[in-house]
């Protein structure tokens, strides 16, 4: 907890892990919504494109963050 507290280590990436999935949850449902009740292949379509863009979307975002650990090794070493 004291890591968390003076900035050890960082507690974003894993909530951004939670946040990432309840995207993708939203997707599943918007889509089979989208298939149901309007066209199925535009909710197919839809969901695929939407979880690629999400995706990548989110992997941009843990890059950042795995960066910093990177160079957090690098000024740790003699």
């Amino acid at each position: 907890m004291k890591n968390v507290f003076f900035f050890d280590a960082m507690l974003t990436p894993r909530i951004i892990t939670g946040v990432y999935w309840l995207c993708l949850l939203s997707i599943l449902v918007s889509g089979v919504g989208v298939m149901f009740y309007g066209e199925f292949f535009s909710g197919l379509l839809g969901m695929i494109i939407a979880g690629v863009l999400t995706r990548v979307g989110f992997e941009l975002i843990i890059i950042t963050f795995k960066n910093n650990e990177y160079l957090r090794k690098i000024a740790e070493k003699p």
